[in-house]
């Protein structure tokens, strides 16, 4: 699926890390034990703490992909980094199993192919209503915001790889977001807050898996790690 020549898979690659549910400061519940019941407001208060305290984010990502009408489901795995700013900064490095580099950064984006040696450019600016939609769906996001976009069910405690986890809906409220993204379900450890799984919906039935592992919040991510550092002779192609 694409909207106006850029691929829309990849702005969900970029809404992976902008997602609700963090929260640095939370009581960790032990190892093995169930976690206690949560209310829709709770959860939601502390997607505002969140807006309060992440800087960066780094972290390991599987990212799959499941086209239902073929029963193909293709996974990607790499490292994904954030900075927050007054235009946030996102590198989603895939490494296996073919490398891939895309960048995010003051609404454009570039996406670069190790293999032929590639840079495709996309200029996000007409986009920007869009982008800033999928930027909702996260870090620094206050919850009286994400609801003037998306409806948000909370979906109590849901089981995911035998462990228990709470879960939120999101779905879109404007009619161009919902031609995209039919809807969002993400599951929060309940030990330390972190983000465990995300699975996004398309509308034709199609859905995306992102889960994350060794998150590491607030190191310093400096401007270089922001940047694509191509093989030397790297072609660079703008695209609509």
């Amino acid at each position: 699926m694409r909207r106006g020549g850029f691929p829309v898979h990849i702005f969900l690659a970029l809404s992976l890390l902008f997602v609700p549910g963090i929260h640095l400061g939370a009581r960790a519940t032990p190892r093995g034990a169930q976690p206690a019941s949560l209310t829709e407001n709770q959860v939601l208060s502390h997607m505002d703490e969140v807006a309060q305290t992440v800087k960066t984010v780094s972290a390991r990502l599987e990212y799959t992909t499941v086209t239902v009408l073929v029963n193909d489901r293709s996974t990607q795995n790499g490292q994904i980094f954030y900075r927050k700013g007054k235009r946030p900064e996102v590198l989603v490095k895939f490494t296996a199993p073919e490398p891939k580099e895309i960048l995010f950064k003051k609404n454009r984006a570039e996406i670069y192919y190790p293999k032929i040696n590639q840079i495709q450019e996309y200029d996000l600016e007409r986009r920007r209503d869009v982008l800033q939609q999928f930027l909702l769906l996260g870090f620094g996001t206050e919850s009286s915001k994400l609801e003037e976009s998306y409806h948000i069910r909370y979906l109590g405690e849901q089981k995911l790889g035998g462990q228990v986890f709470p879960a939120l809906e999101l779905t879109p409220i404007q009619k161009d977001i919902a031609a995209q993204l039919s809807k969002v379900e993400l599951w929060i450890s309940p030990e330390s807050w972190l983000p465990v799984q995300q699975q996004f919906f398309e509308p034709s039935g199609d859905y995306l898996i992102a889960r994350y592992s060794n998150m590491k919040i607030n190191r310093e991510l400096g401007p270089s790690v922001f940047k694509i550092h191509p093989k030397p002779g790297a072609e660079r192609m703008k695209m609509n």
